[in-house]
């Protein structure tokens, strides 16, 4: 694809980012529909919020064809989203006085290592079959926070990328120039 006046694209499915994203939309989905009332607003959101996060992180990726400008935006959107849906799960717990693990306890600990070590949504919706909504709040605070940080290290890439390679047009102009 060097002389090709499309960048890049696509792959988000290899992406960990988007691995994370649709654990995190199926770990939600099972949370919700197990724990929010459906007529309760907080249930489509965070459905919805978790949803943006995983499918704003594949537009943005099939985009980068044409946009790194939207490529980066969708990006810094589906991080928004999940640190949206990150707030929501801390308030559930807030408000119903259930405890949040504290960094650098054994729940913490485990989990991290978990999130590290899986990338598919089987592994952790096996284990929320038999926790209660304490815990399986928790496995998704786990998840989006390191989501959200792998999501800020994907913005940082693309921005060096960008800066170092330039975007759609430069590289048009370049291959343009290079035919003649």
């Amino acid at each position: 694809m060097a002389d090709s006046i499309y960048r890049p694209n696509g792959g988000y499915k290899h992406l960990l980012t988007y691995q994370k994203a649709e654990i995190i939309f199926d770990l939600t989905f099972l949370f919700c529909h197990r724990y929010l009332q459906k007529r309760d607003r907080t249930f489509d959101q965070m459905i919805q919020a978790a949803r943006s996060g995983k499918q704003n992180i594949a537009e943005g990726s099939l985009a980068a064809a044409t946009s790194a400008a939207t490529e980066i935006h969708l990006t810094n959107v589906a991080r928004a989203s999940l640190e949206e849906l990150l707030l929501d799960y801390q308030d559930y717990l807030r408000s119903r006085k259930l405890t949040v693990w504290q960094y650098g306890s054994k729940e913490q600990l485990f989990m991290r290592s978990a999130c590290i070590k899986h990338n598919d949504s089987k592994f952790f919706l096996d284990i929320a079959q038999t926790r209660n909504d304490q815990v399986i709040a928790n496995m998704a605070i786990c998840l989006l926070k390191q989501c959200t940080v792998l999501l800020y290290r994907q913005l940082q890439a693309l921005e060096e990328n960008f800066l170092k390679n330039g975007g759609f047009r430069e590289n048009m102009y370049r291959i343009r120039s290079e035919k003649r």
